[in-house]
């Protein structure tokens, strides 16, 4: 296993490389060129800046989260060729500079969705929070909401860039023909066009769970329980057609066993987000700190399952609380620095403790 944490990048992120290293046991950054539009390749000098960035720190440059999918190829468009040869372009770029993970998700028009990014938690702190009642017939809204924020506090949010969002409505016009069956033949389509790419690059695509796990806004959602993982690993049955198996994403449906799918799946799972989610009867859900006991996810159960399968892929701390003065304006929802600092410990305490256990047999 090795311990990652996301960052936004220079200028993108208040928290710093330096920061970071503080943090006991992180390996990995996970990274991406947030300025560049689905669709559009990912340059080699600008890869290669990143890198310098990563290697003044010691710090590996493996994991990429994330190069979206343009909509083009989820709608299944023509123009959806030239895309996917530009992603395949990608994907060569990438591996030039060590990349061997790539994190992506195939959902229509948002990449998640919450009615609060700074919702008040009894203990103080701050998360993000899903209103149930909130995320019903008027998708405009909500992305009001989170432009509001965006360009109030100048960030970007992947999958929510502006020039996207400008077009919500010839966005939500073109997918009106898109059901399950048809998104699931794009999603195919797109994958075994790339997967000689893939492996020619020894790169892994790992598809992030829908976050979160049903349809919204008549949109469908594919990757939303184990039935569904099941299909998608079969549909296109390649060692580097991988998962990034979100534990938060897929627990916001109290119903999914997380842990059970890790422990089928674990040879498939190239990347692990270990995020907790506390749920209300009425169907609303708050993420949590990262100890088990906070929320109603089975970090403990999950992070067995990882250690029992020898999991050697990569893992980091998902959406934390924001702390000890953080909030709008000084950190990105669910991305502080403290909250995911202690997760990491709780994480790594956890896997050494899981360590000693199995030595001592």
């Amino acid at each position: 296993m090795k311990m990652g944490f996301r960052w936004y990048g220079e200028g993108n992120d208040n928290i710093k490389l330096s920061d970071i290293k503080q943090i006991p046991g992180v390996q990995s950054i996970v990274w991406a060129l947030h300025h560049k539009m689905p669709g559009e390749i990912w340059e080699e000098h600008e890869i290669a800046e990143v890198k310098r960035q990563l290697d003044e720190y010691g710090f590996c440059i493996d994991v990429v989260e994330s190069v979206n999918v343009h909509d083009d190829i989820k709608i299944g468009l023509p123009t959806r060729d030239g895309y996917i040869e530009n992603y395949k372009q990608t994907i060569r770029n990438l591996s030039k500079f060590g990349v061997k993970v790539i994190c992506y998700n195939f959902m229509p028009v948002f990449d998640w969705t919450r009615s609060n990014l700074f919702h008040p938690l009894p203990d103080g702190s701050t998360a993000l929070f899903y209103e149930k009642n909130m995320i019903q017939d008027d998708y405009n809204a909500m992305a009001d909401y989170i432009l509001a924020f965006t360009e109030k506090y100048n960030m970007s949010f992947p999958g929510w860039e502006p020039e996207r969002m400008a077009k919500l409505d010839e966005l939500f016009k073109a997918y009106e023909g898109v059901d399950h069956e048809k998104l699931w033949a794009n999603l195919k389509y797109f994958l075994e066009a790339i997967m000689p790419t893939c492996e020619e690059c020894d790169v892994k695509m790992a598809i992030h769970m829908d976050d979160p796990p049903w349809d919204i806004f008549g949109l469908p959602r594919l990757l939303v329980d184990e039935a569904s993982i099941d299909r998608f690993l079969k549909m296109v049955d390649n060692p580097y057609n991988c998962l990034t198996l979100c534990s938060g994403s897929l627990n916001a449906n109290p119903e999914n066993d997380v842990a059970a799918i890790v422990r089928k799946h674990c040879d498939r799972i190239a990347f692990a987000h270990i995020r907790n989610v506390k749920h209300f009867e009425n169907g609303d859900f708050s993420e949590a700190s990262h100890r088990d006991c906070d929320g109603d996810t089975g970090i403990l159960e999950i992070l067995k399952a990882y250690h029992d399968g020898n999991f050697q892929g990569y893992i980091r701390p998902d959406h934390g609380r924001h702390l000890w003065g953080e909030g709008a304006g000084t950190v990105r929802p669910g991305y502080g620095l403290y909250d995911r600092a202690l997760g990491i410990m709780y994480m790594l305490g956890v896997w050494d403790m899981l360590d000693r256990l199995k030595e001592s047999k």
